[in-house]
This record gives C-alpha cells, sequence and structure tokens, in this order.
C-alpha cells in the first residue's frame, strides 16, 4: 500500500498548462518534471504535418512557430462541456475527434510520469472547476463524464475528481501555522474558482474535511478571456475591429473575435472563410488594415499572434513599464504596447465579474470580509496586477499569499490522493 501511495499521482490538466505532482515515501508532494527540467507542459499538441509526428508542449508551441507545417491545438480544456467536443477535425494524421485529441495528450503527460516514475501510478486524482459549463448542471456532468472517458482511455484505471481550488487549498495546509479561514483564489486559463476553507495543522490529518469546506464558487472567466480581450483591443483594431467603412459602418466583426480566441483561429485558414475575409474589402476605407488581416490569414500568424499577446500579458504582470508587442512580422514598423493602465481598464469588466464571484463564494460561507484571514493565490493568472488590485479593493485588508503559482493544484491533487 505505501508504494501505491508514493504513486499516486495529482494531475491538474489546465487551459494553458498542466502539471503532476506525486507524494513521496517522505509525505511531501513534488511536482513531476515533464518537459526536461520544467514541471509545467503548456497544453498544447502539434500534428506535424511534414512528418507526421505529433508533438506536445513547449515543442508543439515552437515548431509551429517557427513555420512547420502541421496544425497546432491548445486550450484543449475548454472543448470539454462544448458541442465540438464528438466532432472530428482534420489534421495531417487524418479526421481526429477533440475527444480523442484530449485522451492523447493526457496519455503523453502518462507516459512523461512513468518516465519520470519509473512505475507505474496506481490511483490518479484530476482537478476539475468549480464549473466546466456556467449554469448548466448536465452539461458540466457530461464534461467531468468527457474527462473521465478520456483518462480511461488513456491508460489510467483508477481515476477521481477533486475541485482545483480544495486541492490548492490541501497544498496550502501544508505551510499553515495557525487554524486559518482562507479564501483560496485559483485562477487559471478557463475558469476562475473560489473556497473558503477552514485550514490548520490540526485538521491536515483528518479523512473528512467536507466541514471545513464552507463554500465554493467559479466562474468561467479567466486567462484565455483577458488575453482575448486585450488582443480585441490592442491588437485587432490594427487589422480592421471597429473600423468605419464607406457606408458608414463598422467592419463586420465575427472575424476579429474568432482570431482572438485560440481554438477557433484555425478555422479561419479554411478556403471558405478565407474568401469570406476576401470580401470585406468591399467595408474597408482604408485598404492598409484590410491588407493586414490578409497577410495574418495568408501566412497564419493567428496563433503568433495570440502568443505575443498572452507573453506580452505576462511581461505586463511584473512591471510598470509599458510593455511592446512587436507586429513587424505582419507589416514592417507595426507594433503595439500595454501599459498597465490601459490592461486595468480593459480588462475592469471581466474582473469586476470574477470579483463578485468572490464575494459571493465569502457570503455563501456565511462570513464577513474582515474574519477572512487570508487570500491564497494560485493559477497563472493569479499573478496579473490588475487582479490583485481588484482583490485588494473588494477584500480590504486581508492579506494576499502568493502560492505556486502553477504547481500547488498539482500537489494538493497528489495530498487528496491519499486519503482514499
Amino acid at each position: 500500500m505505501a508504494g501505491r501511495k508514493a504513486h499516486t499521482l495529482g494531475i491538474d490538466f489546465g487551459t494553458s498548462n498542466s502539471a503532476i505532482a506525486t507524494v513521496g515515501p517522505d509525505g511531501l508532494a513534488r511536482l513531476v518534471p515533464l518537459e526536461g527540467t520544467e514541471t509545467s507542459l503548456p497544453s498544447a499538441i502539434f500534428f506535424n504535418g511534414e512528418d507526421r509526428s505529433i508533438h506536445f508542449g513547449r515543442d508543439a508551441i515552437s515548431l509551429y512557430l517557427t513555420g512547420v507545417e502541421g496544425r497546432l491545438m491548445r486550450s484543449l480544456k475548454s472543448l470539454l462541456g462544448s458541442s465540438l467536443l464528438k466532432e472530428k477535425t482534420h489534421t495531417p494524421n487524418g479526421l481526429v475527434s477533440f475527444q480523442d485529441i484530449i485522451s492523447r495528450f493526457l496519455s503523453e503527460l502518462g507516459t512523461r510520469a512513468r518516465h519520470q516514475l519509473g512505475a507505474e501510478p496506481g490511483r490518479v486524482v484530476i482537478g476539475r472547476p468549480v464549473h466546466f459549463v456556467d449554469d448548466d448542471p448536465a452539461r458540466d456532468r457530461q464534461a467531468q463524464g468527457a474527462l473521465l472517458k478520456a483518462a480511461h482511455a488513456a491508460g489510467f484505471a483508477e481515476v477521481a475528481f477533486e475541485l482545483e481550488p480544495i486541492a490548492a487549498a490541501f497544498d496550502y495546509e501544508r505551510r499553515v501555522g495557525r487554524e486559518s479561514l482562507t479564501l483560496i483564489a485559483d485562477i487559471g486559463g478557463g475558469t476562475s474558482d473560489f473556497t473558503v476553507v477552514r485550514l490548520g495543522p490540526g485538521r491536515a490529518a483528518r479523512r473528512d474535511r467536507s466541514d471545513d469546506i464552507l463554500a465554493t464558487s467559479g466562474v468561467h472567466i479567466a486567462g484565455t478571456d483577458y488575453d482575448r480581450k486585450l488582443s480585441l483591443e490592442q491588437v485587432m483594431p490594427l487589422l480592421g475591429l471597429r473600423h468605419i467603412g464607406p457606408h458608414g459602418r463598422e467592419v463586420p466583426a465575427p472575424v476579429f473575435f474568432d482570431l482572438a480566441t485560440w481554438h477557433l483561429i484555425n478555422w479561419l485558414y479554411t478556403p471558405r472563410m478565407r474568401q469570406q475575409a476576401l470580401e470585406l474589402k468591399t467595408d474597408y476605407t482604408d485598404p492598409q488594415l484590410h491588407g493586414r488581416l490578409m497577410t495574418v490569414l495568408d501566412h497564419r500568424l493567428g496563433h503568433r499572434l495570440a502568443s505575443d499577446v498572452e507573453l506580452a500579458k505576462i511581461r505586463s504582470a511584473g512591471s510598470d513599464a509599458p510593455t511592446g508587442i512587436d507586429l513587424s512580422y505582419v507589416e514592417p514598423g507595426l507594433r503595439t504596447q500595454l501599459d498597465a493602465a490601459a490592461v486595468e481598464r480593459q480588462l475592469a469588466g471581466l474582473l469586476d465579474q470574477v470579483m463578485r464571484c468572490a464575494r459571493e463564494c465569502v457570503s455563501r460561507a456565511g462570513l464577513e470580509t474582515a474574519r477572512l484571514d487570508a487570500i491564497y493565490l494560485t493559477g497563472g493568472s493569479s499573478a496579473l496586477r490588475p487582479f490583485q488590485a481588484a482583490l485588494r479593493r473588494s477584500f480590504p485588508g486581508v492579506p494576499l499569499v502568493e502560492g505556486d503559482l502553477f504547481g500547488g493544484v498539482a500537489s494538493g491533487l497528489a495530498y487528496a490522493g491519499l486519503r482514499g
């Protein structure tokens, strides 16, 4: 039994990044290296059209961005609960269902974990958001069922699920010196999830923690939504979004919204969608803007644009200085930039919705804000300065504690797996 516990895996299958942790014989969770020494793996898969090979993570993204022909897919988790999941899509390897693509990615995670650990995992605990789909319990159950099916197809025999913010709480608890009422804020690529939980050294060993979980809430707004909004505000106007044409009307916007949404970009490269974009030329007063749009589509630069916006957002999280986005690969000399004030202004509407969700969680727990001892931050998007500033306004005086942004949930899932 002890050996089996040592190789129970906690799998954080994230919208943007994934991680795996296992608890060793000493009782401590450790992240498993998944790509070289990196313990997080971007949730990306690339079907190489030149040699029919399949690549994952940073390798997948790098090959695509350097111009290798093929099909790149990211934000795989966002497909769970969607009508697309059972559909098949064209890849250089033939038609493949999105369900099977998720299975392939999970299978790769398992292969890398086995290689590092030198053993088969006995049990896996996979994280799930509070809501895969907002306000639709039936589709939410379908999403978890699809993830379970994908995990079984990937070779994991014994699978359990745990809410991601609760897993983060189990990880944080290992560092709490006294009993604490904590709001866990797990802000990833696809969802913002919150849990109010009672933590403490005397509670960590309890098998049943249901009484310590006071409330949960979640909303389907997070990092990829921030990326999309920033792209729409900073980049898409350079291609014609909100441009007023010769008839006094704005250029039709759907192409820009799809171009700013990672998992929809590839649809724009089909001959039919390219033709529709070409026909938009008559809606433009400035042909240079339309030329940029066609350059992006003809040279399949959409994912590179999305990646550059995401990287600029990440850089802006750690600095008040303006962050440039070099778009010279679209047109020589073309560039834009993000600055802290603009990012905060452009994300204000989305952040307001996330803060309402956080406050609702505390209200469901029957607490006043002043009763909270800490807000524990995990998930890559929790590092955003505008997000943290919004938290401070919503919960004045409550300390923010930044955890392991990319590994905390996986570690907590591994601890949860030991509970049986």
